[in-house]
């Protein structure tokens, strides 16, 4: 790991993180025997690397580190040649648990892009999204090597043009875009990994990664659910798609807005 460039500290509390985790400050300082004046310099390095994360919890911060195959996904794309005593080593430290139900946040638009494009490289069988054009555009080139392997892809696709023809155009797209005041994003790795959250901040952009089988599913649920509108109300003729869309808009009205009684009332003229 030092001929990759990371210091003897940085080391130290990346092993000591894969043997034991998650751990505050104080305790990853005095487990690994770094100085408590220079750990939060170090962690700060790690996450800065997307090494670790930190997840704050009521008044505490506690660290977690990134899976080694995913931290050595990252790194292999530029050192191909040191990696197997990396990887064998760092296998053998970490204990990963049944079921990871971690909600960690991700700040800042290009660690996001950073990070999505590094799981994107890791996918094998099937990436699922809901995504803008502008973000689509900076993931493009994983994304071409990825169904260039085999991976399947499914979604929804927010933009005019859709590159990729297993993605759908949401619907009344041009009323869609000027209507949104921000950018979201859900994309789901092989059903192992999901992002989802806003991504039109910049900076102050902040995404959720879990890896927790219900939150999962549900996002699947609601991407699946989305194509199927979708899809369906571009099957109509032109007089059912406008009977459809006016129904549409009673039922979100009805769900932000209307009453019941308004709601009741519109149902019995249908």
């Amino acid at each position: 790991m030092k001929r990759l460039g990371f210091s003897e500290y940085e080391c130290k509390a990346y092993l000591k993180l894969l043997e034991d985790f998650p751990l505050n400050g104080y305790t990853l300082s005095k487990n690994s025997g770094i100085p408590r004046s220079r750990i939060y310099e170090v962690l700060k390095n790690l996450i800065d690397k997307q090494m670790v994360f930190e997840q704050a919890e009521e008044k505490n911060k506690l660290y977690y580190p990134v899976e080694p195959d995913v931290f050595i996904k990252k790194l292999k794309a530029h050192y191909e040649d040191v990696f197997s005593n990396i990887s064998e080593y760092a296998g053998k430290l970490y204990r990963e648990k049944k079921q990871d139900d971690r909600l960690v946040v991700i700040k800042g638009r290009q660690n996001i892009i950073s990070f999505l494009n590094l799981l994107i490289k890791g996918a094998e069988k099937r990436i699922a999204m809901s995504v803008w054009e502008e973000e689509i555009q900076e993931i493009t080139t994983e994304l071409e090597k990825a169904l260039n392997r085999g991976v399947g892809l499914r979604g929804i696709y927010f933009g005019e043009n859709k590159p990729y023809e297993t993605l759908t155009i949401h619907r009344r797209i041009k009323r869609y875009m000027e209507e949104k005041k921000e950018r979201y994003m859900s994309i789901i790795i092989d059903r192992t990994h999901m992002l989802s959250g806003i991504v039109s901040r910049g900076e102050d952009s902040q995404v959720t990664w879990t890896r927790d089988e219900g939150l999962i599913e549900i996002s699947e649920d609601y991407i699946a659910h989305d194509l199927i509108v979708n899809l369906y109300s571009a099957s109509l003729d032109e007089k059912e798609y406008m009977a459809f869309e006016e129904f549409a808009d009673t039922v979100h009205n009805h769900y932000f807005h209307y009453s019941d009684e308004e709601f009741a009332a519109y149902k019995k003229l249908i």
